[in-house]
Formats: C-alpha cells, sequence, structure tokens
C-alpha cells in the first residue's frame, strides 16, 4: 500500500460536460470540467480523473480538445478514461496531457492491450478500471460490467483484477456500481476483497457521501479514494476530506 493516501476528484464527461447519476443512470450536468478541475487543484487534488462517460457506447474516442482544456489547468497527476482501444490513443492522450490512462471495456474485448500498453510505456502509466456490480453468478460475489455499466460480462471481478496484473496492470480503479452515487458510504467489503487480492494500489470509487465514509475505505484496504458528486456540488472539499482521514491517523499529502 502507498504510504500516504490520495485523494482524487473524478470527472466524468459526456459531450464535454461533467455528467453524475445514481448507480451510472439518469445523468445529469454538473458543471464544465476545465474550471472543476482548476477548483480542484486549488483545493489540493492529488490527481484527477477524466473519465469520458460515452465514449465506449459511441464507439468513439475520447475527446482531445477537453481533455487538453483539462490538463492545462491541473499540475498534479491525470488519469484519464473512455475509448482507449490501442497504444496510438495512449500517446494521443499524453500528448494531450494525461499522464496516466484508465481501460476497461477494451481491455476486456483483447486483454492483450493491457500487455501492449504497459510494455510500451509502464505499467506505471495503465490503470485498469473496473466497474463492479454484486452477482450472485460468480465465485467472489462481484461481476465485472462494460459500456459504462450497461452490459454485464461473466467475468468474476477478482478473478479478472488478477489477470490484468499479471498482464500489466499498474493500478486497480475499483468502482461499486451498486454503491455509485448513492451517496451512502464505500462498499468495503470489495475493497477488502481486492485488497486481498491485488499487488498494485486500489483505489476506491463509488458511494461518498460523508467525510465520514473516507475513513473506512482507507481501512479496508484502499490506497486512494476517489469521489464525483460530492464534490462538485461543494457538499464536500478536497480539505475536508483530507482533514478527516489526517484525524483518523491517516496520513495524507
Amino acid at each position: 500500500m502507498s504510504l500516504s493516501v490520495r485523494v482524487i476528484p473524478c470527472l466524468d464527461v459526456a459531450n464535454g460536460r461533467v455528467v453524475k447519476g445514481v448507480n451510472f443512470q439518469n445523468l445529469r450536468d454538473a458543471g464544465d470540467p476545465v474550471e472543476l478541475a482548476r477548483r480542484y487543484y486549488e483545493q489540493g487534488a492529488d490527481e484527477l480523473t477524466f473519465l469520458d462517460v460515452t465514449a465506449t457506447v459511441d464507439n468513439r474516442a475520447t475527446t482531445y480538445d477537453v481533455v487538453r482544456a483539462t490538463a492545462e489547468q491541473v499540475f498534479i497527476p491525470l488519469t484519464v478514461g473512455g475509448g482507449i482501444r490501442s497504444v496510438e490513443d495512449v500517446s494521443r492522450l499524453q500528448a494531450s496531457g494525461a499522464d496516466k490512462v484508465g481501460v476497461n471495456s477494451a481491455a476486456i474485448a483483447r486483454p492483450a492491450l493491457i500487455g501492449e500498453i504497459a510494455d510500451r510505456f509502464g505499467a506505471q502509466v495503465l490503470v485498469l478500471s473496473l466497474d463492479v456490480k454484486r452477482s450472485q453468478r460468480t465465485e467472489s460475489g462481484f461481476v465485472v460490467t462494460t459500456h459504462g455499466g450497461r452490459t454485464e460480462t461473466d467475468l468474476d471481478a477478482v478473478a479478472w483484477a488478477r489477470q490484468a496484473i499479471e498482464l500489466g496492470a499498474g493500478e486497480l480503479l475499483v468502482n461499486s456500481i451498486d454503491a455509485d452515487g448513492t451517496k451512502a458510504g464505500f462498499d468495503t467489503e470489495l475493497i477488502a476483497l481486492m485488497r486481498a487480492n491485488s499487488r498494485v494500489p486500489v483505489i476506491a470509487s463509488g458511494g461518498a457521501g460523508r467525510v465520514e465514509d473516507f475513513p473506512p475505505a482507507i481501512r479496508a484496504g484502499a490506497d486512494a479514494v476517489l469521489a464525483a458528486s460530492v464534490f462538485h456540488s461543494a457538499q464536500l472539499t478536497i480539505g475536508d476530506v483530507k482533514r478527516e482521514l489526517s484525524e483518523a491517523g491517516m496520513l495524507v499529502r
């Protein structure tokens, strides 16, 4: 695990605007990605994650101009995901200002993509994005979904995470679709399961609603915590979360 906990705001972007919903449904406008990126950088975010949530569904590439404009506002690591299908896509995103890339649907469709990206750019550049649902059909009790949570696969989430790490994934972004947008707290059972099966950093995502929700995610094994709607609505600031983590005895930057 990392020595210090990272706090990461997430920009879910569709048609050039930040959107947010519940359980990946009923997306609503949450603001301009460039303005929000600048706000979070000024608040002390450790990293920023930019997910083009409709790129895969629309079968298109990530919106590079929005990524470029966002990257110009922040001087912290920027992870970009959505619509990445080749090493050429990664090259273009890095040229647009991305430090890391998140892959999900394309890696499931063609697992060799993970190794291709890791071999060319290094494992530290590759974040495996896992959109996970609870399911009785898998051994772990969790199944992987694709296309922004719209399509359920037959992949056991834990088994897929282990396979992806072996192929070269350098980090896991574990998003609970069941908890997403509910503000009912992170799925600590899912986080603990991923931690027990991962030798790379684990980012917990989905369910943050109060500052009190963040320390349990770290205790469960997360190296970083990611949230969206509580930051977009200004219900919480990055500083609020860092203070809570610090008061809980956790090292923050």
